[in-house]
């Protein structure tokens, strides 16, 4: 009976995500009527060709990309929760996020000093993304380097927030030489965006979303076992160090690859794990990670489409409008029960 439950759960949550994705590509600031959306995306066929343009090029990608970033980092926020058993972990406590953020501002704001206005101009929109890329496997490096030297899980909780506590504290020093207009393309990086990925970029961000949710799936049963001590887990004959290293590989990889294409998206990690638990009232993974790449993915596209402010051709920051949605979750969960885990 509660399989049963738990069907009609992924049902539903199905459908709200279609319907949500269509109503995201349906919100901006040019008008264009549900039959002919459907008729762009099932028959190729519209009564305007610059309808088609807009849906194709811009509004289908970015609510395709809403769907991998919100349910990336859901995924990688379940991960560090299940890992460090800390409900208030989140994908950027590995410092992964900051990692990519210094590499950016190493790109944007100290241009003068390492020729980063070059490299901006040689590789145009690919020069943030690889900027993104090297700091996050830097700090990658680092941890994982880390993370083979010690024993105790939670150390390594603390190490990835002294490396995010140093490089904000680079940047900020990079932030005090950096002229304004720079300082001001940092700062709208940051913002975070859903809407500036090409098909080429979007493609290979799928394909390493892919890999980290593949991956993901298959260590569910290291990820059950670690929920009850690392003790358990060894008397199941898991791996420890072996599946510590994965699960922040994984982690490093969803994380690394978000920001890159789409900046700090900040509270979905956090909050989306609370809230498929408190839905599907469970702790097995089996049920968790389908439960969190859906909810994730909904959460982002309703955040996506408040941000589009309907019938403006202004658009908020995304990242304060997951902010927005999430504080106030995180906050609820903690008033409303002492125990976050079921």
């Amino acid at each position: 009976m509660l399989q049963k439950n738990y069907k009609r759960h992924f049902i539903l949550l199905a459908i709200v995500l279609l319907l949500l994705f269509i109503l995201n590509i349906s919100s901006g600031s040019v008008s264009i009527p549900i039959k002919d959306i459907l008729n762009i995306l099932f028959a190729n066929n519209t009564s305007k060709e610059s309808w088609q343009i807009i849906i194709i090029n811009f509004r289908l990608p970015k609510a395709i990309t809403a769907i991998l970033v919100g349910s990336g980092l859901s995924v990688a926020g379940l991960l560090m929760q299940t890992l460090f058993r800390n409900p208030l972990a989140g994908p950027f406590v590995l410092g992964i996020s900051s990692g990519a953020s210094l590499g950016v501002a190493l790109l944007i704001l100290g241009s003068s000093l390492f020729g980063g206005y070059f490299l901006t101009n040689s590789f145009s929109n690919w020069s943030l993304p690889i900027a993104s890329s090297l700091g996050a496997f830097l700090v990658l490096f680092a941890v994982i380097i880390a993370a083979n030297k010690i024993r105790n899980t939670m150390s390594i909780l603390i190490i990835g927030l002294m490396f995010g506590s140093l490089t904000s504290a680079i940047i900020s020093v990079l932030s005090y030489f950096s002229e304004a207009a720079q300082i001001q393309q940092f700062i709208f990086w940051s913002f975070g965006s859903l809407g500036n990925l090409s098909w080429p970029e979007l493609s290979i961000f799928f394909i390493i979303y892919i890999i980290g949710i593949i991956a993901t799936i298959a260590i569910v049963k290291p990820l059950n076992s670690f929920l009850l001590g690392e003790n358990y887990a060894k008397s199941l004959g898991i791996n420890i160090k072996r599946n510590r290293n994965i699960i922040l590989l994984i982690t490093s990889l969803l994380t690394g690859v978000i920001t890159a294409f789409a900046g700090p998206i900040a509270f979905v990690g956090l909050a989306v794990p609370h809230v498929a638990r408190m839905l599907f009232t469970t702790s097995n993974h089996k049920i968790l990670i389908p439960a969190v790449l859906i909810i994730g993915a909904i959460v982002m596209l309703i955040c996506d489409t408040i941000a589009q402010l309907p019938t403006s051709e202004f658009t908020l920051p995304i990242n304060a409008i997951t902010s927005l949605f999430g504080a106030p979750i995180v906050i609820w969960l903690l008033i409303r029960k002492k125990k976050l885990f079921v």
